[in-house]
C-alpha cells in the first residue's frame, strides 16, 4: 500500500474529495453512466488498520491541563487516554466498527480495554505500527458483511448504486449519547454551575428536581432571570451535538487518511433509528410510535384508533457470546438510573477511577500528587443527578428521551478507485498521483 506517514498534510487538506467509484462499481444510467471492467479488490488488512488509527487510534494519553480546583471544572473529566481524535471530557463516546465482505468488527474504545494494555497499545501506535494495534482492539461480530437496505428511508437515493458494493469497506461510527449525558449532569448541576432542568413536554415542570430548587433552599438556581434553567430537550441537544462533533472528526479523519493511502471514500448516509442497529447485531427494544415521540394524550387517542401507532425497534446495547460489548448508563445494564449515575461517579472516583488509582496512567510525572487533590463530586450533586435522571426514565421509558442510547449518522465507504471511469469524465487531476499508482498496481496483469 502506499505509505501515509510521510504524506503531506496540506497535500490530503488540499486534494481530499469525496471519490465513490470504485473497481467493479457500476452507475446504471445518467450523464455518467459507467460499468467498471475491473473485478472487485478489497481492502489489505494494513490499509484497514491505517483507517482505523486515523479514525480512533490510541496514541498516548490526554493532557487534561484544566483548573482541578474546587469550582475550576477540571473534575468534568471522565477519561484520560488520548485518541486521534478530540472527545469532551475524555469520554470517548464514539465506537467505530468496521464491515466488509470478509466480516464485521468492533473497535474497542479504551475504556472497553483493559488498563494494563494501554501503555503497549500506544506504543504500537507510536512506532506505527497500525495493523498490530487494530488486531489488539478488535472483536468480531460476525462473518461477512453487516448490510442494511438501501431503500428509503433506510438510505437514500444518491448512494443507492454504491451502497454494501464488494471490494469496499464501511467504517461506521456509533454514537452513544448516555455517558455524555450523565457526566454532564453532573457537572451542570453540582453547587457551582447550579442549573435547573425544566420538562417542556410536561408543562414545563421540574424535571425531577424540585426538592433542589434555591427557592426551596436547595443549590439550584431556578430563577429564569439568572440564565441557568434549561429544558430537558435543550440538554439533550446539547448532548447529542457534542458527541456527533466527535464523529465529524472521525470522518474527517478517515477522509485524510484514504487520501494519503492513495484510495477513494466518502461520507455515506447512515442517519437511520435503528437499520444498523438490527443489522448489527444490538439488543433491541420496542416502544409504540405515540410514546416515541412523546405524543400527547389526544394525539395518541387518535393514532391507536387510525392503527398508526406501530411499535419502533431501538438499540440498547451490544452483546456477544454471552460477553457485553457496548452498554450505555441506563437499563437494562442497570437495574436503575441511580446505578448507572453511581457507575460513573465510580468510573472518576471509584477504588479504580482515573482519580483515584495510578493503574490508568497519565500525563503527569507526579499523578498521584496530581489526582489526590481532584475533589469528588458531592453527594447533593449526585442525588439531584439521580432524582433527573430517574424522573425522565420513570417518565418516559429510555434515556435520554428524545434519542435512543445509541445512534449513527454517517459512515464511511472506502475503495480501491477506477482510475478509467475518472479519466473518462473528469479532469487528469480529478485523481493523485498515489490514486494512480493504487490503481494500476490493483489492476496489474
Amino acid at each position: 500500500m502506499n505509505s501515509p506517514e510521510n504524506y503531506p498534510l496540506l497535500t490530503a487538506l488540499r486534494s481530499r474529495r469525496s471519490r465513490r467509484f470504485g473497481l467493479s462499481m457500476k452507475i446504471p444510467g445518467g450523464p455518467l453512466a459507467f460499468t467498471s471492467r475491473h473485478q472487485p479488490a478489497p481492502l489489505t488488512e494494513d490499509e484497514i488498520g491505517a483507517l482505523v488509527f486515523a479514525a480512533c487510534g490510541i496514541t498516548g494519553h490526554a493532557l487534561a491541563d484544566l483548573c482541578y480546583a474546587k469550582d475550576g471544572g477540571g473534575g468534568i473529566m471522565a477519561g484520560l487516554v488520548a485518541r486521534t481524535i478530540a472527545s469532551g471530557d475524555g469520554l470517548q463516546t464514539v465506537s467505530l466498527i468496521v464491515t466488509n465482505d470478509e466480516g464485521t468488527w468492533l473497535i474497542r474504545k479504551p475504556r472497553e480495554l483493559p488498563a494494563a494494555d494501554i501503555p503497549k497499545l500506544i506504543e504500537l501506535g507510536q512506532r506505527g505500527e497500525f495493523t498490530e494495534l487494530y488486531r489488539r482492539c478488535r472483536v468480531k461480530l460476525k462473518d461477512g458483511r453487516a448490510q442494511t437496505p438501501t431503500e428509503p428511508l433506510f438510505n437514500i437515493n444518491a448512494n443507492r448504486w454504491s451502497a454494501h458494493a464488494p471490494g469496499t469497506s464501511y467504517f461506521l461510527p456509533v454514537n452513544d449519547l448516555t455517558f455524555m449525558y450523565v457526566n454532564g449532569l453532573l457537572e451542570i448541576l453540582n453547587e457551582h454551575t447550579g442549573a435547573y432542568i425544566l420538562d417542556e413536554r410536561n408543562n414545563f415542570m421540574p424535571a425531577g428536581l424540585a426538592k433542589f430548587a434555591r427557592c426551596r433552599g436547595g443549590h439550584l438556581e431556578d430563577d429564569p432571570n439568572k440564565g441557568r434553567v434549561a429544558t430537558v430537550r435543550q440538554i439533550e441537544q446539547f448532548v447529542t451535538e457534542f458527541v456527533t462533533v466527535e464523529q465529524g472528526m472521525m470522518l474527517q479523519n478517515l477522509g485524510l487518511a484514504a487520501e494519503a493511502l492513495g484510495l477513494g471514500g466518502f461520507p455515506n448516509f447512515a442517519n437511520h433509528e435503528f437499520a444498523w442497529f438490527q443489522a448489527l447485531g444490538f439488543r433491541m427494544q420496542e416502544m409504540p410510535v405515540n410514546r416515541y415521540v412523546g405524543a400527547g394524550w389526544l394525539p395518541s387517542l387518535a393514532m391507536k384508533l387510525l392503527k398508526r401507532n406501530p411499535n419502533i425497534p431501538y438499540p440498547v446495547g451490544l452483546e456477544r457470546d454471552g460477553e457485553v460489548l457496548l452498554k450505555p448508563f441506563c437499563p437494562p445494564y442497570f437495574n436503575t438510573m441511580a446505578d448507572a449515575v453511581r457507575a460513573v461517579v465510580e468510573i472518576k472516583y471509584g477504588a479504580n477511577g482515573i482519580f483515584r488509582s495510578a493503574g490508568h496512567g497519565s500525563a503527569w510525572p507526579k499523578h498521584n500528587e496530581v489526582v489526590q487533590q481532584v475533589q469528588p463530586v458531592s453527594e447533593a450533586t449526585i442525588q439531584a443527578t439521580i432524582a433527573c435522571c430517574e424522573y425522565l426514565w420513570s417518565r418516559y421509558g429510555r434515556f435520554p428521551v428524545y434519542m435512543p442510547p445509541y445512534r449513527t449518522v454517517l459512515g464511511f465507504q472506502a475503495c480501491h478507485l477506477d482510475a478509467e471511469f475518472y479519466d473518462k469524465f473528469y479532469q487528469p487531476e480529478a485523481l493523485s498521483p498515489a490514486q494512480r499508482e493504487d490503481f494500476s498496481r490493483r489492476t496489474a496483469p
